[in-house]
């Protein structure tokens, strides 16, 4: 498998990446984005590192730093909210409105029976999401997301219990895989990091296949 570069420079890698591929090594074993990180050295003596997570089955933009320097800037980026991030997401059906913020705390729980989750709780981590309503796909919706906060499965949630609807093919907070939809459909559709003194790092991923499947159109 060869991962799209999306952009490069002596810090940076933004790499789009494919729905399936998970950032982190599965319990289970198989595949992860550490089976690459060699091939993305391109040169240089260290592997990159990955600065945030991308859910399994999300698409799209993911930034890698190339050196401990840079993985420290980054990561103080996202923790002052310097990043800007956009996500595009396939609604299982359609939200009051065409716009708004959803301001929902979330925690964690887990159970036995269901594994883990998260949930809204007031007394959770603090949790914000922009949104705005791209277009109507018959019995679905395509939002955009703008996240301010990066909590784990946020955008989820905030779909289910801010929008009244789970994304489509959502196993936990939905109904999971659909006609169409093998996978959660969520795409990390750009990001954009302010450096002081240096050309901000930007990167648009492209429409996934499976979101044009649907009838989501480009623009």
């Amino acid at each position: 498998m060869t991962l799209p570069i999306l952009y490069e420079d002596g810090e940076a890698l933004v790499i789009d990446k494919p729905a399936g591929l998970p950032v982190d090594p599965p319990r289970k074993g198989g595949p992860s984005l550490g089976h690459h990180l060699d091939a993305l050295r391109f040169g240089f003596q260290r592997e990159p590192v990955a600065v945030h997570r991308l859910d399994t089955d999300t698409s799209g933009c993911l930034l890698l730093a190339r050196n401990p320097k840079a993985l420290a800037r980054f990561n103080r980026a996202f923790e002052d909210r310097a990043v800007a991030k956009t996500y595009l997401a396939v609604l299982a059906g359609h939200p009051a409105g065409t716009q708004g913020t959803i301001e929902l705390a979330l925690a964690k729980i887990s159970s036995a029976e269901k594994g883990w989750r998260m949930i809204a709780a007031k007394k959770g981590k603090p949790a914000v999401s922009h949104w705005e309503l791209v277009e109507r796909l018959g019995p679905y919706s395509l939002i955009r997301f703008r996240p301010e906060t990066g909590r784990t499965h946020q955008l989820r949630v905030h779909a289910l219990k801010g929008l009244g609807a789970p994304l489509l093919g959502d196993p936990i907070y939905g109904a999971g895989p659909a006609a169409g939809a093998r996978r959660t459909m969520l795409h990390a559709e750009s990001l954009a990091v302010t450096r002081a003194g240096k050309t901000p790092i930007t990167a648009q991923a492209p429409l996934p296949a499976d979101f044009r499947a649907l009838g989501v159109s480009d623009g």
